[in-house]
């Protein structure tokens, strides 16, 4: 009899805890945190299609995410910054100055092409000591990141096909990415401080001659209209854009971190490309504006200069360059940088 009082009172236990949304062996909810995702389409768009699938494999791993959208990043990363939000999704180069070393993944010219931009994924996903020590800085640690796609240079006339004639041209750059007002100066073009809202816009209602953009833009965005008739795409990868999964590491549960970045590589980097790979075909053959091969040398070069020159400013983080040029001569041997160690 007395065993079975005891055997009872155990099954009332389990039960009260089934109802309290927490078992007995742990005695603890799932953690309730708020989660601010930027997707320029909002709640029907892509990236946050794909956090609300990781908000879901996250509710088993200790975390109850509250997923909120926002079509405008400055919002989600003020939001962060302010403490409205314990974690993120925004771009790359948005989060730089949050976590420089993952942050410059988004350098330019680091990441040739889709095939580097998975190796970079995977290690940076392997939880070595040496990666994930990187990962966090100051109150936040980078727990996720995918694949946003290759960036281009959208332009209004075809004629604009080589670097002599970038000279004199006006172009949209993100205000705050140091970088991209710099190679745009060194380059003789005029920079023109935009953001996220407004830098389609004016490519669109022709307030500048060129912008730099994803190829998810091209639809999106309507950069279509910029282009008109006579304008086209510059066929060279300028940089490759990441989404980084940021939170504050001191609201995380033990492990989660390791657990995430792992989870977003397995599960979503594949589907993120995926997604990628399908802008491209909203764009016709017809548009693209082929690079010779001694122009793309040369346009090599000039992005390895710009790399070097931004990194010794501090702009870029020295450990993330020198690990994506090893990245990069792991895929190609033969590149010229190779026989260098100058990142």
């Amino acid at each position: 009899m007395r065993f079975m009082k005891m055997r009872f009172k155990k099954l009332i236990s389990v039960f009260i805890g089934v109802g309290l949304g927490f078992s007995v062996g742990t005695a603890q909810a799932n953690t309730r945190l708020d989660f601010c995702v930027f997707d320029i389409i909002g709640t029907s768009g892509d990236t946050f299609n794909l956090m609300r699938d990781y908000r879901t494999a996250a509710l088993e791993h200790g975390l109850d995410l509250r997923v909120r959208a926002f079509t405008d990043e400055n919002i989600a990363y003020e939001e962060l910054i302010g403490g409205q939000c314990d974690m993120a999704a925004i771009t790359g180069i948005r989060s730089r100055n949050l976590n420089s070393y993952v942050g410059s993944l988004d350098s330019i010219g680091a990441i040739p092409n889709y095939d580097v931009m998975r190796t970079v994924a995977q290690v940076l996903a392997s939880n070595n000591p040496r990666i994930t020590d990187n990962m966090r800085s100051g109150p936040y640690e980078v727990i996720g990141m995918a694949p946003m796609g290759a960036a281009y240079l959208f332009v209004k006339d075809k004629a604009i096909n080589n670097v002599n004639a970038l000279a004199g041209k006006s172009i949209s750059v993100m205000e705050y990415d140091v970088a991209q007002g710099r190679m745009a100066s060194r380059v003789g073009m005029s920079p023109v401080m935009s953001d996220i809202t407004n830098f389609a816009g004016r490519f669109n209602n022709h307030s500048v001659d060129i912008c730099f953009a994803p190829m998810m833009a091209y639809s999106a965005l309507e950069l279509y209209r910029g282009m008109g008739p006579d304008g086209g795409i510059v066929d060279y990868t300028l940089g490759q854009l990441t989404l980084q999964i940021i939170a504050r590491h001191n609201k995380l549960p033990e492990g989660f971190a390791d657990w995430s970045r792992q989870y977003v590589f397995e599960n979503l980097h594949d589907r993120a490309q995926a997604i990628v790979d399908n802008a491209y075909n909203d764009v016709s053959e017809d548009r693209w504006i082929d690079i010779n091969e001694q122009d793309t040398l040369r346009y090599d070069e000039m992005m390895r200069e710009a790399r070097i020159s931004l990194t010794e400013q501090g702009v870029y983080n020295t450990e993330m360059m020198s690990l994506l040029r090893n990245i990069r001569c792991r895929h190609d041997g033969g590149r010229a940088e190779c026989a260098e160690r100058l990142e």
